[in-house]
């Protein structure tokens, strides 16, 4: 049902622009009980229990799409689910955790461009506007404000499902604030 919510406020979004991150989410130690889970998107990290919440955003900075898993998972290998979700013909900003050739195929085929920075240990050039990665701070926003939440902020829930559905909420009422009339 939140899936369905985000997607039909999200339906005004442009294109243009989208940007990709990632970021952690500590879990509270009534949130951890359910080991029996598999689906629980929690892993260990330095800092105890984790997730984190993969985003696609467009050029304001308002979600597009949400993706949980585990704390320690790879951002290039979380990277899937959003990708389908990018319109042909934008711009797709992300950081160096997503540069890996795979991901600029996938985004390359459906006739977008890769503005990532390429890792220090890449043999291969890309083309990359520093100008363009400068708008990626849009994202970074986002997370920020989506940490202003204390139930989004520290995960209390035992399920993952349970946390994304919140966290799908908080992006719709981010989407209807930004589209609201002031008449």
């Amino acid at each position: 049902m939140w899936d369905r919510l985000l997607a039909a406020v999200s339906r005004a979004f442009d294109g243009e622009l989208v940007m990709i991150d990632s970021s952690s989410i500590r879990v509270h130690q009534h949130g951890a009980t359910l080991k029996g889970d598999p689906n629980r998107c929690m892993g260990r990290s330095r800092g105890g229990l984790t997730t984190k919440i993969h985003a696609l955003v467009d050029g304001r900075g308002l979600p597009v799409e949400l993706h949980l898993s585990e704390g320690q998972a790879s951002d290039c290998q979380q990277a899937d689910p959003l990708l389908e979700v990018v319109p042909e013909g934008s711009i797709f900003l992300a950081d160096k955790a997503y540069d890996s050739d795979a991901i600029r195929d996938k985004v390359e085929a459906r006739g977008s461009f890769a503005n990532i920075p390429p890792k220090a240990n890449r043999k291969k050039g890309f083309a990359f506007s520093s100008f363009l990665y400068r708008y990626r701070n849009l994202i970074e926003r986002f997370f920020g404000k989506l940490k202003h939440a204390r139930g989004l902020a520290t995960r209390y829930d035992k399920r993952a499902d349970n946390f994304l559905a919140a966290a799908k909420l908080f992006s719709t009422r981010l989407w209807i604030a930004a589209n609201e009339s002031t008449a």
